[in-house]
């Protein structure tokens, strides 16, 4: 009777361990996740700037042109 203890012990220990290393997954993939879009929302934010630096004197030339 206690070798069956024993075993369910022991089945029990090792189930915690693959939790426990998907939880770590789980937290490095989240940081990593939340780097990866805060690096993107930069670029863009980069990108949208200088769209807005470029894109002003097309417009005010082509529009000069149209006058």
């Amino acid at each position: 009777m206690t070798a069956g203890m024993t075993e369910k012990t022991d089945k029990s220990h090792n189930e915690k361990a693959p939790d426990r290393r998907a939880a770590q997954r789980e937290a490095r993939l989240k940081l990593a996740l939340k780097a990866n879009m805060a690096r993107r929302k930069a670029q863009a934010k980069a990108r949208g700037m200088d769209e807005n630096l470029s894109g002003a004197g097309p417009e005010q030339s082509s529009g000069n042109m149209e006058e």
